[in-house]
């Protein structure tokens, strides 16, 4: 059968139109969309389709989840006379004569006939695709069969021949970046021209309390499209059509046809996915929560170099009071920091964290630390701990901050700049210590288990670093211009 390439005639995917008026309009050959294959769609449909053989008697002791498809107690042999005058695609179930309680699917396809362990747990399955009805299993068998029977070289070489340069994703991704790059440059020009006036997106010159806050040497500027994040593909169920955004080939099957990257919608075989680039760009569609979430997903769905979270709560701090006694060490009502953690998850940067709601600040930096303890990988990641951890049995102080250096430039763009802005901050509150009582050590104890998590499993090894951890926050706060260099 001829391996055919052409237009597919059914719906576009769901790039297509974010990109075509781009792509169309261009006339440069850049990102040009694909020409998506439907070789292997051609091939399921004329896969050959599920023919149940009935059992022409009702079979003593029949399980209550299979229907007339059960013939109970046969022989593989009275099995293969039944199913050979069904033809392709005819299929029944029996009870195993090899094991008690065990049952066995029987399928005829191309003169051959297919015997699987067939169990059921609520669905029905004979591997990891789990099946409403043993029809829908069949189908989706047979699909397969036939697809790999006529397509086997086609199929191995799919991932190899990717048509990712010219794929919708890239094209879409490719577009946003140089729009988000190209907004920066406007707003730049538009802020360091002489006599300009700030246009509507510019926040105007005047300061306000919230304002304040001194970033130091940090980089608000950055550009996070450019942090490389890899994809976070699940196996996915898809409703329709769908072509792999990679080889740009069909995703056969009824179920779990293929896998889906959870931040950002990307599409593609199993064995596709796994040579996709770290190229990543979350959208906020997918990206439902902020706290518990992957900080380099938060960055880059908000566009911003430092989780909103942490730059909202940090600058409310600062314009309130930070000469609060037990700053950081003292809890917020646990309701008030739930609803607010809620309100960011649902309002993001709109949320209203004002003294007029929540007068107590003490709340605040409750939600603070929670966004950092719900981490799943903790701001210093397990890659840098053990550099820290290395430092801290040091003998001297140079060596503890050489072995610490070389930690923090371990950590990733969004953990290290967030780290960096948070340092910042807590610097600044132990310039208020004689006031606030948080000293560099107060601070430590308090931060070295929200910010840091042992890698090993022990608890006993982990209780034995407990004391390294506090140093290593504390070294970061009172050495911080040596570390955390430009």
């Amino acid at each position: 059968m001829s391996m055919m390439n052409k237009d597919r005639p059914v719906p576009r995917p769901r790039y297509y139109n974010m990109v075509y008026h781009r792509t169309s309009m261009s006339g440069e050959g850049e990102n040009q969309l694909p020409t998506w294959k439907t070789y292997l769609y051609q091939l399921q449909n004329e896969a050959p389709k599920p023919n149940k053989r009935p059992s022409k008697r009702e079979p003593p002791n029949k399980p209550t989840y299979y229907g007339t498809e059960y013939h109970g107690q046969i022989s593989r042999e009275e099995a293969e006379d039944i199913l050979v005058t069904g033809g392709n695609g005819s299929y029944l179930v029996r009870k195993s004569d090899r094991a008690p309680n065990a049952f066995t699917l029987a399928i005829r396809f191309e003169n051959q006939t297919k015997n699987y362990k067939l169990y059921y747990d609520g669905l029905h399955y004979v591997g990891e695709k789990r099946f409403e009805t043993v029809d829908q299993l069949v189908a989706d068998g047979l699909i397969h069969f036939y697809i790999e029977s006529k397509a086997s070289d086609y199929i191995a070489s799919l991932s190899d021949e990717s048509n990712y340069a010219q794929s919708p994703y890239l094209a879409y991704s490719v577009k946003r970046k140089r729009l988000q790059k190209s907004r920066k440059t406007n707003a730049n020009h538009r802020v360091n021209s002489p006599g300009s006036m700030p246009g509507p997106d510019i926040v105007p010159a005047q300061t306000t309390p919230e304002d304040e806050v001194d970033d130091g040497d940090f980089d608000l500027d950055m550009d996070v499209s450019d942090i490389e994040k890899p994809h976070v593909f699940k196996t996915h169920n898809f409703i329709g059509l769908h072509w792999c955004d990679f080889c740009a080939n069909f995703m056969w099957g009824l179920i779990a046809q293929g896998s889906k990257c959870q931040d950002c919608g990307f599409e593609a075989h199993k064995k596709c996915s796994e040579k996709v680039p770290n190229d990543c760009m979350p959208d906020i569609k997918f990206v439902k929560n902020i706290f518990g979430q992957d900080l380099t997903t938060v960055i880059k769905a908000h566009k911003s170099p430092i989780p909103m979270v942490v730059e909202k709560c940090i600058k409310e701090i600062e314009s309130r009071d930070m000469e609060a006694e037990g700053l950081y060490r003292v809890a917020g009502l646990h309701d008030e920091v739930e609803e607010i953690r809620m309100a960011f998850d649902k309002d993001g940067e709109s949320t209203n964290i004002s003294p007029a709601k929540y007068d107590d600040i003490n709340t605040i930096t409750s939600v603070l630390k929670l966004f950092f303890r719900l981490l799943p990988i903790p701001l210093i990641t397990f890659e840098a701990y053990r550099k820290f951890i290395e430092g801290m049995n040091r003998e001297h102080l140079k060596d503890k901050i050489l072995l610490v250096r070389e930690g923090l430039a371990k950590l990733p763009p969004a953990h290290y700049q967030t780290l960096k802005y948070l340092i910042s901050h807590l610097v600044r509150v132990t310039e208020n210590k004689s006031k606030n009582m948080m000293t560099s050590e107060n601070l430590a104890i308090v931060f070295a288990p929200t910010l840091m998590r042992s890698p090993d499993s022990d608890p006993m090894l982990s209780l034995m670093s407990v004391g390294a951890e506090q140093q290593s926050i504390e070294i970061l706060i009172s050495h911080s211009k040596e570390l955390f260099l430009k």
